[in-house]
């Protein structure tokens, strides 16, 4: 894997996680991250990754592989707050 494009991953996940964190119903962890705070370095880590995608890709396959990516990030990050939750419970 070229490291523009691991680079570009990591950025992506690190830009969804803080986006994610920021919210007011996240389940990560106990207290959520001031939001604008959050929102604005995920925004800023977003676009870093896709510009290391597009470092590591042509344009539209960049763009592909970061939209996919994000949309997997932003759908498994509420599952993982939801079974830490449920192992929580269970404890």
């Amino acid at each position: 894997m070229p490291p523009a494009l691991a680079l570009g991953l990591a950025l992506a996940l690190a830009g969804c996680l803080s986006v994610y964190l920021g919210a007011e119903h996240q389940r990560l962890l106990a207290r959520r991250w001031p939001a604008w705070p959050a929102r604005i370095a995920g925004a800023l880590l977003l676009a870093g990754g896709l510009a290391a995608l597009f470092a590591a890709l042509r344009p539209v396959t960049a763009v592909f592989v970061f939209c996919t990516w994000a949309m997997l990030l932003f759908v498994l990050l509420p599952y993982l707050g939801a079974l830490r939750n449920l192992h929580e419970v269970k404890e």
